[in-house]
This record gives C-alpha cells, sequence and structure tokens, in this order.
C-alpha cells in the first residue's frame, strides 16, 4: 500500500501535555474528597465506638469511588487514552478494579459484623437480615455477584483459558455490576446522603462515569462508523496464515489516527460478528485507505481470510499510544515479533527520519514467516532504514529476545554492537509479551531512558 501523506491532508490525534496530570490529579482528589467525607460524618471518632461500622462504611465508600474509576479509566475518553496509552490504562484498570473488588468484599464483612454487634445477633442471620430487608440490598447483592464474576475472569490464569471475545463480553457485567449498586448507596448509605455535599458528589461522579462510557463507548462509534461507512475493498494473503485486509471509506482524511494504533473491529459476514477483535493498522493512514493485517490465531483473525469485498466493517478506536506522538528525538529504533510487525511497519512509512535515522529489527522462527519483507526493503533502498532480520529458535535456557545463535552473547551487548548510539534512539517495541518483556529489559541495560522507550504488548 503506497501512500503520499502530502498529497492529502490527514487528520492526526494530537497529545496535550497537562491531560495525564489533569487525569492523575482527578483521580487521587475523589479518594481523598471520599475520606473526607467519612472523616466529617465522625468516622475517625466511631472507631473507637463501633469500630466494624465506622471500618465498613469507609471501605465502601473507597470501593465505590475506584468502581466508578476503573470505568472511566476504560471509557475509552480519547484525551486520557492518547496520554497514557492501552497498556498503562489497562494496568491501572486492573490495580483499581482488584482493588475495588477487595474493599467491596471487607465492606460487606465489616458491616456485617458490626450490626450483627449492634443487634446481638449472628453473622449469618444478620446477613440474611440486611440483604432480605433493607432497601436495594437484593439489588447490591446481584451487583456483588456481577463484580465478583468479572474479578474472577480477570485473574491472569482464567484470562489465558478464554478467547478474547468471551473475555470481553464477560468484562461488560462490571457496568451491571455499578449499575446494580446504585440504588442501595443512594437509599441505605448514610454517608451517600449525609450532607447536600455528598449527595452531589457522588450523584456527579456516576453522572460522569455513565456519561463518559454513553458517550464514548457507545455514542462516539455510532457517529464515526456512520460518518465514514468502512466497507472491505480485498483481502490479500501475505504470508503463512497472514492476510491483509484493505478498507475504503468516507472522508476518511478526517478520521483522527496515525500509524502505530489500532482498531477494534467488526465485520458484518455472519453469525458472531458482534464480537469485536483488536487489529492494528499496518499501513500508515493515507486518507483514502486503511490496512490491517493478522494472523491466524484464533476464530476471530481466521475469519478475516474468508471477508468478501463490500462486507461493511465496524470499528471503535482508534486506540493505542505507539505513535509519532510520544517520539522524542530524530533517530528511531523498532523491535517487531511475528504479527507486531504491524504497527512498526506503518511506523516507518509515516515517521520522519533522514537516511541511516532508523533501524529495524524483526524476529521470526523463519525465512517464510517474515512479513512484508517486500514492502521493508523497499522502504530500505528508498528512506535509509537499517533492517536486522533475526531468524531461528529462541534460546531456552535463558530469557532473551535473540535468536539461540546469540546465547553466549548478552542481549545488551549485542544491542550496542549493532546500534552503537541506540540511548539516542526512540526505542518502539511489539510483540508477544515475554518477549516484549526482554526486549525492554536489554533496552534499559543498554543505556536508553525510560522516557525513549515505548512498547504495545500483545496482553489482554
Amino acid at each position: 500500500m503506497s501512500t503520499t501523506l502530502s498529497a492529502r491532508r490527514v487528520a492526526r490525534p494530537s497529545v496535550r501535555a497537562w491531560w495525564r496530570d489533569a487525569a492523575g490529579l482527578t483521580a487521587w482528589s475523589s479518594v481523598l474528597f471520599v475520606v473526607a467525607l467519612w472523616v466529617s460524618g465522625r468516622g475517625v471518632q466511631d472507631l473507637v465506638s463501633d469500630f466494624f461500622t465506622s471500618a465498613g462504611r469507609l471501605t465502601g465508600l473507597l470501593s465505590a469511588d475506584l468502581l466508578l474509576l476503573q470505568l472511566l479509566l476504560m471509557a475509552r475518553i480519547p484525551w486520557v487514552e492518547r496520554s497514557y496509552g492501552q497498556d498503562e490504562l489497562a494496568r491501572r484498570h486492573r490495580i483499581a478494579g482488584f482493588t475495588s473488588i477487595t474493599l467491596l468484599a471487607a465492606h460487606l464483612v465489616l458491616i456485617t459484623l458490626g450490626y450483627a454487634a449492634t443487634d446481638r445477633s449472628g453473622v449469618l442471620g444478620e446477613a440474611w437480615t440486611l440483604v432480605t430487608t433493607y432497601p436495594g440490598m437484593l439489588l447490591a447483592a446481584a451487583g456483588t455477584a456481577a463484580l465478583g464474576m468479572v474479578a474472577v475472569t480477570s485473574v491472569r490464569a482464567a484470562r489465558r483459558r478464554l478467547r478474547y471475545e468471551s473475555w470481553h463480553l464477560l468484562h461488560l457485567y462490571a457496568y451491571l455490576g455499578a449499575g446494580l449498586a446504585l440504588p442501595h448507596q443512594l437509599w441505605t448509605g448514610a454517608d451517600f446522603t449525609a450532607s447536600p455535599v455528598a449527595t452531589a458528589f457522588w450523584w456527579t461522579a456516576y453522572a460522569a462515569a455513565a456519561g463518559a462510557v454513553l458517550v464514548f463507548r457507545v455514542g462516539r462509534p455510532i457517529w464515526l462508523n456512520a460518518r465514514h461507512r468502512l466497507v472491505v475493498e480485498q483481502v490479500v494473503p501475505e504470508g503463512r496464515g497472514v492476510v491483509s485486509v484493505y478498507l475504503r471509506g468516507r472522508d476518511l482524511d478526517r478520521l483522527p489516527v496515525a500509524a502505530g494504533q489500532f482498531f477494534v473491529w467488526r465485520f458484518a459476514d455472519g453469525p458472531g460478528w458482534t464480537r469485536g477483535k483488536p487489529f492494528s493498522l499496518s499501513a500508515a493512514p493515507d486518507g483514502s485507505r486503511l490496512r490491517i493485517s493478522a494472523k491466524d490465531l484464533g476464530p476471530g483473525s481466521r475469519r478475516l481470510a474468508t471477508l468478501r469485498p463490500g462486507t461493511r466493517a465496524f470499528f471503535e478506536g482508534p486506540y493505542g499510544r505507539l505513535t509519532a506522538t510520544v517520539r522524542k528525538g530524530r533517530k528511531i529504533a523498532l523491535f517487531a515479533s511475528g504479527i507486531g510487525i504491524t504497527p512498526l511497519r506503518a511506523l516507518l512509512e509515516e515517521l520522519p527520519y533522514r537516511p541511516g535515522e532508523a533501524v529495524l529489527f524483526q524476529r521470526a522462527g523463519h525465512q517464510a514467516d517474515l512479513l512484508f519483507r517486500r514492502e521493508l526493503e523497499d522502504l530500505a533502498a528508498r528512506r535509509g532504514v537499517r533492517v536486522h532480520y533475526l531468524l531461528g529458535r529462541r534460546s531456552r535456557d535463558r530469557t532473551s529476545w535473540l535468536p539461540a545463535g546469540y546465547a553466549p552473547v548478552p542481549d545488551e551487548q549485542v544491542l550496542r554492537h549493532l546500534v552503537p548510539d541506540l540511548a539516542a534512539h526512540d526505542v518502539y517495541v511489539c510483540g508477544p509479551d515475554a518477549w516484549t518483556g526482554a526486549v525492554l529489559g536489554s533496552a534499559r541495560r543498554a543505556g536508553v531512558p525510560a522516557d525513549r522507550i515505548h512498547c504495545e504488548r500483545f496482553a489482554w
């Protein structure tokens, strides 16, 4: 796919430096405000006279706040997503989520113990009374079950057993859990209604979370799809089990996307089309067509090979921070393994650099597995990209991103030999999780500053 970016103006996503700080400050401020609400409601004094109930109030408040924060983290708010990137947002979302469910469990235990002590009743009997007689508690119990299921299926061991599409569908129950918890909090949560300030805060927090989900997870994708109306133009085999899908649509020069980003795709080609799958752009957007490429790693990627021209494509995005916006200097070093070459090949096409300022390391098991080799060699000839192909099995007796033939030499020593001034490069990495971690470690040991290392992991 050849592109001439100067021939057509293409919209590019922008990143403002203060967005990241503003998002972080807002999150921490909400946590501190929740603690302040508890303190103003005699939370500290009540710890002496009724420890379990007071501690249960605090854990409940913090759990509710973190639940709303994790919804906001994954609401796909464009300026937040561009500031942090999907990897970092997903990491923070997991931390907030597991902390929230832990605090929720503590809240349930502590409140039950506190009420049982006050009523001088048994713990199990008190729990039954709370669930069956207090307003909104049955809904809250159902919401807790939904959130618990989301937490269990988010554990790494469970995620490995689930298809991405199934995991994603189950994860949507977090919205249901948050919604079912709201009536209980407003009807029986004294800290939610104790003062006009508390009431205003919680209604605003819930409205902001619900509004962000509706606008950015529902409204924005509907609007973009109606505006651009993407359809499959052609499907082209690229290698063993790999195909590229070319897409055309309306006003693509106004779609704010950059090389290195990805979309969540759905193709209206038959049963199961509603299950989305993330695929990166494998060519720089030129305002007239888009190209994605995927390897047959499961049903979601396998069905791309069967798409027919004219099939309607629906998308969410663009997402990802592996773009020119994170670049610090002129020189770039790109590391790709397998299908991870897709966003980096697009970056090589779009980024400005002079001959000799860009170097690519492409990892593959065999010559036949090298993707876009002809295109990469064309870029090498036209733009002076240095390309290193890393072929063969990886060493099994050490954690390395290099083929086994390099085993006697430390990874960072090989890097310094091939790219003596690596520390002056921006390093872009994309590939499987373990391989990416090995590259990042050797790049840091080779002296590359942390703010010059940019990666996109194949993990969820």
